[in-house]
């Protein structure tokens, strides 16, 4: 088990005026942070996940950006900084969230998913007095998570986004 050590999230929300919807994790993997993006473990099936949820081919590094944009689709986390081991949600404390309130001001954000039972559970402890908006739960993508992912429900549940970015 590795040492908790305190960290602080390493990027900006991605959104515009255009997302209807705002994906939110717990807080990045270290692989996430040491690859420079969102769900950057290459066994992590978010981007694959959302690909076809979306009907649409996954995006390159390069284009994720634009790819959650184009679709009208903003990404963070729920915590802006924690105590964490590895990438073990499991051992989070002392968490801060992040400052969700010039998304909401300037996106036209229709609902909050979150990824995973952490993040779900962060998020209505932490945000959801000042938010207004109750968390929607999505199964995870991570490693982790292999048994729930192969069954026909995971998909299912994911699909749930579709009928916020109509």
């Amino acid at each position: 088990m590795s040492e908790k050590i305190v960290l602080t999230h390493p990027w900006k929300c991605v959104f515009d005026e255009h997302s209807k919807i705002l994906i939110l994790g717990s807080f990045p993997s270290p692989k996430s942070r040491q690859n420079g993006f969102y769900y950057g473990h290459s066994q992590n099936i978010f981007w694959k996940t959302l690909s076809l949820v979306l009907e649409k081919e996954p995006p390159s590094h390069e284009l994720k950006t634009a790819f959650l944009l184009e679709n009208k689709i903003a990404l963070w986390d729920v915590l802006y900084s924690c105590e964490i081991s590895g990438a073990d949600d499991n051992t989070i404390q002392n968490p801060i969230p992040n400052n969700f309130s010039a998304v909401f001001k300037r996106a036209q954000i229709k609902a909050v998913f979150t990824t995973g039972k952490k993040a779900t559970a962060l998020f209505e402890k932490l945000c959801f007095e000042r938010t207004g908006f109750k968390p929607i739960y999505l199964p995870s993508t991570s490693p982790a998570n292999r048994t729930w992912q192969k069954s026909e429900k995971f998909l299912e549940e994911w699909k749930k986004i579709r009928e916020f970015l109509r």
